[in-house]
């Protein structure tokens, strides 16, 4: 279900694989918050971010109320740099960039990015070819808002393969969005994670292999402007 990327006294850093809830699923069984707790051990854990069911990759655990405060405000003033992988099949009406704009409830569980600018969600992004018809995209979420990424890849005409949501017509063994890299500075000493993703046929293809290789250090790249 995991691994454990770093432990510190007051943090943990693991990468959970695709297709786990967060939370407990009733009848379904245990969630992916339940599960960590059991393998460490651990009566107390507390969740400073998220990831959807469908997104492997980083997540961030407190082991303290305290520490938990602090994440809680380094997410607030946005100084957590967050960096996800995702590939698409279709064409994007932009290749690189920004995407930018409030979200709203839409039908069926999804939500809808607007064009009005009141409390919005930015995401920076890149992409790159990868094989013919399919490109991968490096995004950078400056804002916390539910099914982000996922939205603002669809806002650009590039919903991500296997969304059971936003792209439900695509047949794939997962869907293709990882939690790639974090990066901050907590009580003054500064950490940074990659995880690579090693599930899902398109992720260990050798032409997105190479292009991560590429991608160690996604916060030295010249990212567009706000």
């Amino acid at each position: 279900m995991f691994k454990i990327i770093t432990e510190t006294s007051d943090f943990i850093i693991v990468d959970k694989i695709s297709n786990s809830s967060f939370h407990d699923e009733g009848d379904l069984g245990s969630g992916f918050f339940s599960m960590v707790k059991k393998q460490m051990n651990v009566e107390q854990l507390f969740p400073v971010h998220r990831l959807d069911k469908m997104t492997s990759g980083l997540i961030l655990f407190a082991k303290n109320i305290t520490c938990a405060q602090l994440f809680g405000d380094l997410f607030k003033d946005h100084k957590i740099e967050k960096f996800y992988i995702a590939i698409s099949d279709k064409k994007p009406t932009k290749k690189q960039g920004l995407i930018k704009g409030d979200m709203n409830k839409s039908r069926r569980g999804t939500w809808k990015l607007l064009r009005t600018l009141e409390n919005p969600a930015i995401t920076q992004f890149y992409s790159y070819s990868i094989s013919q018809g399919k490109r991968l995209f490096l995004l950078k979420p400056h804002s916390g808002k539910t099914h982000q990424i996922r939205v603002a890849l669809n806002s650009i005409s590039s919903p991500i393969i296997g969304d059971p949501l936003y792209y439900a017509q695509s047949q794939a063994d997962r869907g293709y969005l990882h939690a790639y890299a974090l990066r901050f500075i907590y009580l003054e000493q500064r950490y940074e994670f990659i995880s690579l993703p090693t599930e899902g046929e398109l992720y260990l293809d050798s032409k997105v292999i190479e292009k991560l290789s590429e991608l160690k250090k996604p916060w030295q790249l010249d990212w567009p402007r706000l």
